[in-house]
């Protein structure tokens, strides 16, 4: 008895024989076959849509991807940022306005993108910048004005990208953290806490959207030889004298980190879009996970040691 069961993602007829002892035996060159067809599809070329593509690792990733072979629609506030893609990479990328802040902007840039290219398989939100200052010294106004880019703006994205990852059947979500969204510095405290709230919204993304074929993935970056420091990344909040030898201690750490180059990141990145089953999070550079490891055993060390405190609070 022979069945015929249609792959559609493959796009032929596989031939089926039924035995008493097994359901199903397929001849060596239909597995072949298979074979070929599945690596096709799998290697098949990526359509992205990447946000703050005009400088450090948005623009980096966004070169990477194009170099390779994939398809980009590359967005920046400053259009001029990023036309010399256009001239460079030809069809393969479309380059768009888009102020992450504006939702409705972002809603109709996703879906010119969408509709330009036909699909998107990989949504990067990386757009965002750092907000300098103590928790005294920034002002209520300057932490809106953070939340609004790193998280509401990276929301906004996430939204209006969810219908059409669904339409297609799948996609994968990529958001872009740091290494501190698991631990915090002073001076800049408010961005790391950007991050950890970032980091909770995607946590709970990927189990919300996994039944939909949905993927999603925190890159974590440590630090990095980018234009994370430069006055287009920066915000300094209004200073306090009080603060001042405290800063400029902390500055001065900051200088002395040893910093990653960011130019080797873009396989990493690579690795994890072509993976059948991407992680949760990853770590880029080799400092973070040594820092993390010592940062979560110094939390277990604490809340073992009041352990007996906390189970009495039980009741």
């Amino acid at each position: 008895m022979i069945r015929l069961k249609q792959l559609p993602h493959f796009g032929f007829i596989l031939p089926q024989f039924g035995y008493k002892k097994a359901n199903v035996i397929i001849d060596l060159c239909t597995i072949l076959i298979l074979k070929f067809k599945i690596m096709e599809y799998q290697k098949e070329n990526k359509v992205w849509f990447i946000t703050g593509s005009s400088r450090g690792f948005g623009r980096i990733w966004t070169e990477a991807a194009l170099e390779r072979g994939d398809k980009v629609v590359a967005t920046a506030r400053r259009l001029e940022s990023i036309s010399y893609l256009q001239e460079k990479y030809g069809e393969n990328v479309l380059t768009l306005t888009l102020d992450v802040t504006k939702a409705d902007q972002v809603k109709a840039i996703l879906e010119q993108g969408y509709h330009h290219f036909g699909r998107l398989d990989v949504i990067l939100n990386n757009a965002g910048y750092s907000l300098v200052g103590t928790i005294e010294e920034a002002s209520l106004d300057d932490v809106r004005a953070l939340y609004e880019t790193n998280i509401f703006g990276a929301l906004s994205v996430i939204k209006a990208a969810l219908p059409l990852l669904r339409k297609q059947g799948g996609g994968h979500i990529l958001g872009v953290s740091s290494s501190l969204g698991l631990e915090s510095m002073p001076v800049i405290g408010y961005y790391c806490s950007t991050k950890w709230a970032f980091e909770a919204i995607h946590e709970s993304l990927a189990a919300e959207v996994k039944s939909f074929g949905i993927k999603v993935t925190l890159i974590e970056p440590g630090a990095y030889a980018t234009e994370f420091g430069s006055p287009e990344s920066l915000k300094m909040a209004s200073g306090l004298d009080i603060y001042s030898d405290f800063k400029g201690q902390f500055v001065q750490g900051l200088r002395n980190l040893e910093r990653g180059n960011p130019n080797a990141t873009p396989e990493a990145l690579f690795k994890v879009v072509d993976a059948k089953q991407p992680p949760l999070r990853l770590f880029l550079g080799n400092q973070t996970l040594p820092s993390v490891r010592k940062a979560y055993n110094e939390r277990l060390a604490t809340w073992e040691a009041w352990e007996e405190v906390s189970n009495a609070a039980q009741g």
